[in-house]
């Protein structure tokens, strides 16, 4: 293991970190909101703590291998929630306790969007800026970004790449160099972004409110700058264009590259998974509009519509937006759309979520046994769209899904062990765990009353959630280390 190739590129991407907290200080100038100091101390500090984990290791050239890739990704996501939690420390208002501050940072960077804050509305412009800006970066992952950076400072990113783009075939590149491949991701995102802010203005939203909530839409984050999140602005319109962008953010970002590139919009249509995630969202939305017409929740067609409509694609595709009080809706719903938050988006997507193309091999995989109980020496294979997969893929799956309910069921115990009750345990660890946000019970509409313990503990499942499990759990393994 190179420990010290490792130490001196996590010190680059610190210093390439600290940079971030530079816009904040910008608009706390421009709104003369008097909370700029505690950014520029954690740009100081930051770039310090960067620079002495860089220079005496600078002339370090190691070739990364696999593990180092999986160490690093581990690594900067700790750190980097570690950094990104110092101007919450450093606030006096909110007068935020460690880990109150912790807890925000990482539930920004992994676009979770669960959040101990209340008064949001109130707090500085700055601050409320930096939390939409940390699910911003965090949506396409930082590791993706410095991928397309790094190749300049003469690091290689194949290994990043692989322990961080989401989903079971990771070995697909849009472009034959993977830097190239981390721009165009790139490129796509803040274009993404930019409709999605104009957007948002040209319906109503003043323009720091269409920056901040397009920011954490695409990202499919779901921080708001109001306690209401987007009930505060009461517009179909603006609920209708954050469902759209939600849909197109957690649909794969390669298919995006290759729609775009080939200027053919049936690459979607083509793809299976994109077909499955869309059948999903629709059979959510009938769902969700029946029962609340049935127990006649609103006033009328067009406002049940909207609700069901929005709630349905923000907790699946695992936003967390609200426009209403879900857990206040019939229990059937609220539970099924906590369920609905596992499948989550498509792989390579901002999503969270185990991601529908697992969970449709899944279901794939149980119609082959079941066919194999009336056949048994016939042989079938799993096919996605054309093509067939090879068993290592479907045994990844397997091997995916039993250790995300091995984590889930130790995240919720240990919970339980803290005094939570049990409703508010599962909807939390799910939450969590699939990078939702919202949670039923003692966390539907904040996490400010849970204690610290239990706040620790989530905040370890939004890293598990977002590193989609294996990424973290391969490094408590002896063969890790001893290869």
């Amino acid at each position: 293991m190179q420990f010290r190739t490792i130490i001196k590129i996590l010190g680059q991407l610190v210093v390439l970190f600290s940079i971030t907290m530079v816009p904040p200080a910008i608009v706390s100038l421009i709104y003369k909101d008097g909370g700029g100091v505690p950014f520029v101390l954690a740009f100081i500090f930051s770039v310090i703590i960067g620079l002495i984990a860089y220079y005496p290791n600078r002339h370090e050239h190691g070739d990364l291998k696999a593990r180092e890739g999986f160490l690093i990704v581990v690594l900067f996501w700790l750190v980097l929630g570690a950094f990104a939690s110092l101007p919450l420390i450093f606030l006096q208002e909110p007068n935020l306790s460690l880990a109150d501050a912790v807890f925000e940072a990482f539930s920004g960077l992994t676009t979770t969007g669960a959040t101990v804050l209340t008064g949001i509305e109130y707090l500085p412009k700055s601050v409320l800026f930096y939390r939409q800006q940390l699910q911003w970066f965090g949506g396409m992952g930082i590791i993706v970004l410095a991928v397309a950076i790094l190749p300049m400072l003469g690091v290689g990113g194949m290994q990043l790449y692989r322990a961080e783009i989401p989903g079971p075939v990771k070995d697909s590149k849009m472009t034959p160099r993977i830097a190239d491949t981390a721009k165009h991701l790139w490129y796509i995102y803040v274009s993404l972004t930019t409709a999605c802010t104009l957007a948002y203005w040209a319906a109503g939203m003043n323009w720091f409110d269409a920056i901040c909530h397009s920011f954490s839409t695409v990202a499919i984050g779901g921080f708001s700058t109001y306690d209401a999140s987007m009930g505060h602005f009461d517009s179909p319109l603006i609920n209708f264009i954050c469902v759209i962008f939600l849909i197109i953010a957690a649909v794969n970002f390669t298919l995006h590259y290759a729609a775009v590139s080939s200027r053919n919009l049936r690459v979607y249509i083509r793809d299976p998974e994109f077909k499955v995630f869309l059948f999903i969202q629709l059979a959510l939305v009938i769902v969700c509009f029946t029962v609340l017409s049935s127990n006649n929740i609103y006033a009328n067609g067009d406002e049940t519509l909207d609700q069901a409509l929005f709630q349905a694609v923000s907790i699946s595709t695992t936003a967390g937006f609200a426009t209403d009080n879900f857990s206040a809706w019939p229990l059937f719903l609220p539970i099924l759309l906590i369920f609905s938050s596992f499948i989550g988006g498509c792989a390579g997507s901002t999503g969270g979520g185990m991601k529908v193309v697992r969970v449709f091999l899944l279901y794939l995989q149980g119609i082959r046994e079941l066919n194999r109980l009336v056949h048994p020496r016939a042989i079938y294979s799993i096919k996605l769209g054309r093509k067939a997969l090879p068993d290592k893929v479907v045994e990844a799956v397997w091997g995916f899904f039993s250790a995300y309910a091995l984590v889930f069921v130790i995240i919720m115990l240990a919970l339980m062990g803290t005094g939570m009750d049990n409703i508010t345990a599962f909807s939390a660890t799910a939450a969590c765990l699939n990078n939702l946000g919202p949670g039923l019970g003692d966390v539907a509409s904040h996490y400010g009353a849970i204690s610290d313990g239990a706040k620790w503990l989530l905040t370890i499942a939004m890293v598990f959630g977002r590193l989609e499990i294996f990424t973290l759990l391969v490094l408590f393994t002896p063969t890790f280390w001893r290869g």
